[in-house]
């Protein structure tokens, strides 16, 4: 008779699993702990450190992420042993094995060998099963018919034909060299992104996230419909440090979406504020969600001039949507929290070491240091400081723990970095993102406000459902070159397409971010959607302006940056007004397209005309409503105390 639990897996599964569990264990750390050698003692050789870095994260990802979500318990266990297998094969036959001959051989002339095409298209085969199992089908697809055409795009009518490649190029140009799978993406996901990624998750675990959130608490707290603006303060900061704008939706959304909706706010503005907010912090310096770093490494410029460029754009976007959460507390009139409710500063400021890691890494960049170097200054940051105190200390065990946290939390950018290098491979070998250029400069005949539209619709679709470095990867490869071919700025281009990529996670109808808020705010998920897309319509117009005034990205003379940071920080404000309806007071439709057009005046003209009388009207109307509201103050003084002395 047998002593197995009929629900439970038997001893024989159960086994492999505690096995595949520690397996995964050991390898998670060992890849933390080899990138943290390689930062201290020096990078290896482009391809070996690229396919080093994918043969870590690559196998373990399905281990991790079963084939089915649904599966039983001891259901495709074997298949994801078998991929783990295939996968690992084949990176070591390229990063290990086979590395010196490859590296050595010169590329498109000397052939590959029947082993060497098992070895690739076993590679992409794992690469694409474990995309989809990560993030789904979508980027899958997307990277499908990107091989397709590859190979069968010469049979295309019209400009979008090529002259065709053969089944051994184009593996070749995706595996055996770094124009594919280990592209730029890659490097910067071997590089840069894995130490920042895992000193994200260090400050995590030693208590930051949680002094981020006191910190807002008290900073804003009590101010008129405060826990809104707590949710500002505090995902902006945790968003920055957070690969994923989903992940911080749920770790301070838990927090803030509860407090929101007790204040007054409707559950769906509450959860809409929390997916804007959070989605906001992938463009805030100093990390950017991680995205900076493939951005810098797209436009070959250095780490700090991207920061740079990035802040204000960034700060007009929290501004405004601080003022579009201010301004629905006076329509609605919400009050802030009690004092009771709120942590005193006293309290908070005793962990207030707790951001020397944060400053340490920022200096680093300043200084010079490289990202990578800076990362791992920052990283020994967080443990020495975390030992300051008893409660924040980390022991040796959560230090281990951590390190494998940190990996695991880097598969799905590795991952989608190397299907974004096959992506971006086709393209340079077919010349599509030429062709998509030259097209959209056809149609839009040239018309930069005809061409922008269509970046930016290009860049929501292809970043729909996509993770932010997935999402600006796609569109950096095929839509970007659109703009620069019109003599766009560069960094300016790239930036447009990185806040389209960034924001398209809460752009109905696929809007990820907004979906988590909406779970944790009980709420409609396309009623959330559709309000956080209108918390964040200045994200949708912000890259306009820099693209037109690069003085936003802080170049330029010193009073061109001023007037044009100041006259869009107007704008902007007022621009969140008119899209709530309440200013000083509730509006009429009047008062509000007409603050809606002085709005645009204020940000979308660069001369001195339109943005003066654009400040005239706006000066009016603030004169109009304080004199309502002076009168209805003097009316209240009038009456109230004699109903008061009847009663």
């Amino acid at each position: 008779m047998s002593n197995h639990s009929s629900s439970g897996p038997p001893e024989p599964i159960s086994k492999i699993r505690k096995l595949i569990q520690r397996l995964v264990f050991v390898i998670a750390v060992s890849a933390s702990l080899y990138h943290i050698y390689l930062g201290l003692t020096g990078v290896l050789e482009a391809y070996q450190m690229r396919s080093l870095h994918l043969g870590f994260l690559l196998p373990i990802s399905f281990l991790l992420f079963p084939m089915f979500k649904e599966r039983k318990e001891s259901s495709w266990l074997t298949v994801d042993i078998a991929f783990f297998i295939m996968s690992a094969f084949s990176i070591l036959y390229l990063g290990v094995f086979e590395y010196e001959r490859i590296i050595n051989r010169i590329a498109y002339v000397d052939s590959l060998t029947a082993l060497d095409l098992i070895a690739g298209v076993v590679l992409v085969l794992c690469i694409l099963e474990a995309t989809r199992r990560i993030i789904g089908w979508s980027m899958v697809v997307i990277a499908i018919i990107a091989i397709l055409y590859a190979l069968y795009g010469n049979i295309l009518p019209g400009p979008f034909s090529h002259t065709g490649n053969s089944f051994d190029r184009m593996i070749e140009q995706l595996v055996f060299t770094t124009e594919g799978i280990f592209g730029i993406p890659l490097a910067a996901s071997a590089t840069f992104i894995f130490l920042f990624v895992l000193f994200g998750v260090f400050l995590e675990k030693s208590g930051v996230g949680q002094f981020f959130i006191d910190f807002s608490y008290a900073l804003a707290g009590r101010a008129r419909g405060g826990p809104a603006k707590m949710s500002v303060v505090a995902s902006s900061l945790m968003g920055s440090i957070s690969g994923s704008s989903t992940a911080n939706v749920t770790s301070t959304g838990a927090y803030t979406i509860p407090l929101m909706k007790n204040v007054g706010y409707k559950p769906s503005f509450a959860g809409g504020v929390e997916a804007a907010a959070s989605t906001g912090g992938q463009i805030l310096p100093p990390v950017m969600g991680a995205a900076s770093f493939l951005l810098a490494e797209f436009v070959g410029i250095s780490y700090t001039t991207v920061i740079i460029a990035a802040l204000i754009p960034a700060l007009l976007y929290f501004v405004s949507v601080g003022f579009v959460v201010h301004f629905q507390a006076v329509k609605n009139g919400i009050v802030g929290l009690s004092k009771e409710e709120v942590p005193q500063w006293s309290s908070v400021l005793k962990n207030v070491h707790l951001s020397i890691p944060l400053i340490v890494i920022v200096t680093a960049l300043f200084l010079g240091y490289t990202p990578y170097l800076a990362a791992l200054i920052a990283l020994a940051s967080v443990v020495v400081v975390g030992a300051i105190k008893k409660a924040t200390r980390m022991s040796l065990k959560q230090i281990i723990v951590t390190l494998r946290d940190g990996a695991k939390a880097t598969i799905m950018i590795a991952v989608t970095c190397a299907t974004a290098g096959i992506i971006i491979g086709v393209a340079s070998q077919t010349g599509i993102g030429i062709t998509f250029a030259s097209a959209v400069i056809g149609l839009a005949e040239g018309q930069f406000l005809i061409i922008l539209p269509l970046v930016m619709i290009a860049s929501i679709i292809l970043g729909m459902g996509l993770p932010t470095s997935a999402a600006y990867i796609m569109v950096a490869a095929i839509a970007v070159p659109a703009l620069v071919e019109l003599e766009v700025s560069v960094l300016a281009a790239h930036l447009f397409a990185l806040y389209f990529g960034v924001f398209s996670g809460i752009t109905p109808p696929v809007a990820i971010s907004s979906y988590a808020a909406a779970g944790i705010a009980d709420s409609k998920p396309m009623g959330t959607s559709l309000t956080a897309f209108k918390i964040a319509i200045p994200a949708f117009i912000i890259p306009y302006i820099f693209v037109f005034h690069n003085e936003l990205l802080m170049q330029g003379e010193w009073y061109e940056i001023i007037y044009t940071t100041v006259t869009a920080l107007i704008g902007v404000i007022i621009l969140a007004a008119s899209i709530v309806g309440c200013y000083l007071q509730k509006m009429n439709w009047l008062e509000r397209i007409v603050l809606f057009l002085a709005a645009f005046g204020m940000i979308s003209f660069n001369n001195v005309l339109i943005p003066s009388f654009s400040f005239l009207v706006i000066v009016i109307i603030t004169g109009v409503q304080c004199i309502h509201i002076k009168k209805n103050r003097n009316t209240e003084d009038r009456f109230e105390p004699k109903q008061l002395g009847d009663l």
